[in-house]
């Protein structure tokens, strides 16, 4: 059974918020400073390096915060609001089981790898592993994956404007289109992550209230318990019951799916390999805040999630039938919903802010990691290569132009999805896991061939498109639910993936030695003394780094077994 649709994604015509001066007040001030950070930081804009990657000169706290921000933007938001209130508590998984172990690997164990290869893109360095076909084959996914996420955040905002606001969708794309856009190709990277950080603390400005006055209303976590107990089943607030094999559970997920195909497949291939959010790590001003860049951001990505869940909970058990025909309402609509019933003015106006913040960071992120592969990937490398510095920093603002108007242009193919983020873990499972397996396997195995890359990367994508559209929408296999469903192609995709590039490296011949140092674990950078075994820079000979992860996995792998 799919996830179930009722026309386009659209938010409830009764949730228009009565906003006000105030509320109109505290909105004009945010876009006046989000201008202001744009301007300042044009003039640290010199270089390539400067307007893609910030000089490399940003410190950990900085990069940290800008990463997860990055990360949360408003289809998570609303997402992962909308995930709690057709699932249930099982929304912690895509947190603390899909997300933590991931940014700890990413920051302990692959930072070295892309730091010190001194790359500027995730595809770049399948350029220096691999070959040119799987550098321009990724480049190109990624660079299109990119525009579609960037769409989804566009077209969200522009149904929660019109719906909360009453401005129509063509005037809340353009303007927040135009800021964005504004804010990047003035001040390239760094613009874009000042930003970041100061929407992290807007976000949860807007979200906190929510949280708290949703809780009050329902009677605290006992009376929300009990209340979503009755009305759906001991299983909607647990994360883990219902999840042995061939048992029913609201997620349609057993436990080795949610373990492998979110908590391994998914996950790696997303925090690891997207560069929407490892740019924020290789703008770090050296190797030791790059790698403490996404351990920084897993601690408050530990508690964000009942800023998102309970929220999706609490509509959940104020509505009968909530995300239903019946109920009026989508299941997108739990946060706006809360707004509109908890928030006075003031306060109303600072979760409007915050709301359109996410959006705005989402998209941003999503639009700067655009810019940098398409220009240094695929027009320097293949279209126009050899010209001088200053031309890329200009077709970089101008493909940032181009970038915002493809987005308006793919908007709407995310509007069949009653869940917005249904429609984003499909897109993960499509680009970003077969990216991951590329990754993990050519960093791990030496004897990976250059050609191993290309049909790797090419079998993953198109097995995991091929379970989606084919085995499941045509209802060849019974998965219950279109998350199911992503699970297992993220799974198929990384199978197959593997397993082509394991037969190819048997027929083709490896790269030379020499040309794999600093490019698979246990190798030296070229430069560097003779190295360790593997390495004295080897991350579990850092205290301090370890201490950071242990921290973070530790509380990462208790708290879910509390639900």
């Amino acid at each position: 059974m799919q996830t179930p649709t009722y026309g386009h994604t659209y938010l409830a015509a009764e949730l228009r918020l009565p906003t006000n001066w105030l509320d109109y007040t505290i909105l004009a001030i945010y876009f006046v400073v989000v201008l202001g950070i744009g301007f300042a930081a044009r003039r640290s804009v010199k270089t390539s390096l400067d307007f893609f990657l910030s000089g490399r000169s940003l410190p950990a706290w900085i990069t940290g915060l800008a990463f997860i921000s990055a990360n949360l933007a408003a289809t998570e938001i609303l997402g992962m609001a909308a995930n709690s209130a057709q699932y249930g508590a099982y929304t912690v998984h895509w947190y603390w089981i899909g997300a933590i172990p991931a940014m700890v690997f990413l920051g302990l164990v692959m930072m070295p790898f892309y730091y010190g290869s001194k790359v500027r893109s995730v595809p770049e360095f399948l350029l220096l592993r691999f070959d040119r076909a799987a550098h321009l084959l990724s480049s190109i996914l990624f660079a299109f994956a990119a525009i579609l996420i960037a769409g989804v955040n566009l077209y969200a905002l522009a149904i929660v404007v019109e719906a909360l606001l009453g401005w129509p969708q063509w005037v809340a794309i353009v303007v927040a289109g135009a800021f964005v856009l504004a804010y990047i190709t003035l001040g390239g990277l760094s613009s874009a992550i000042y930003n970041e950080v100061l929407q992290f603390f807007v976000i949860l400005a807007a979200l906190i209230p929510i949280t708290v006055l949703g809780l009050k209303k329902v009677g605290g976590w006992n009376g929300l318990t009990d209340k979503l107990t009755a009305t759906h089943g001991q299983n909607f607030t647990t994360a883990w019951g219902g999840t042995g094999i061939g048992s029913a559970n609201p997620l349609g997920a057993n436990w080795l799916t949610i373990v492998l195909g979110l908590g391994f497949v998914l996950s790696f291939g997303y925090w690891t390999t997207n560069f929407a959010e490892v740019q924020r790590a290789l703008s770090a001003k050296n190797l030791s805040a790059g790698q403490r860049t996404p351990l920084i951001a897993a601690y408050p990505k530990i508690f964000i999630v009942f800023l998102v869940m309970i929220p999706g909970l609490v509509a959940a058990a104020l509505i009968p039938n909530f995300g239903t025909a019946r109920s009026g309402y989508q299941y997108n609509d739990a946060i706006p919903y809360l707004m509109q019933e908890l928030l006075p003015n003031g306060v109303l106006g600072i979760a409007v802010t915050g709301l359109l913040a996410a959006f705005m960071a989402g998209m941003a992120a999503n639009v700067s990691s655009f810019n940098t592969v398409f220009t240094t990937d695929i027009w320097e490398k293949y279209v126009v290569p050899g010209r001088e510095d200053g031309y890329y920093v200009r077709f970089g603002r101008l493909i940032t132009v181009i970038g915002v108007c493809a987005s308006i242009g793919t908007a709407f193919l995310a509007s069949s999805f009653s869940n917005i983020m249904s429609y984003l873990q499909t897109l993960f499972s499509f680009f970003n896991v077969p990216m991951f397996v590329v990754f993990i396997v050519g960093m791990f195995w030496k004897r990976a061939s250059a050609k191993a890359g290309f049909w790797g990367l090419l079998a993953g994508t198109v097995t995991a498109m091929v379970n989606y559209f084919v085995f499941y929408k045509k209802g060849i296999i019974s998965i219950p639910s279109d998350q199911g469903a992503n699970f297992v192609s993220a799974i198929a995709g990384f199978v197959a993936g593997a397993i082509v590039m394991f037969a190819v490296s048997l027929f083709t011949r490896p790269k030379p030695a020499e040309e794999l140092q600093g490019l698979v674990y246990g190798t030296r950078s070229p430069g560097m003394a003779e190295p360790p075994a593997p390495g004295d820079d080897a991350w579990y000979r850092k205290p301090a780094l370890l201490g950071w992860g242990a921290v973070v996995l530790a509380a990462a792998c208790y708290i879910p077994f509390s639900f």
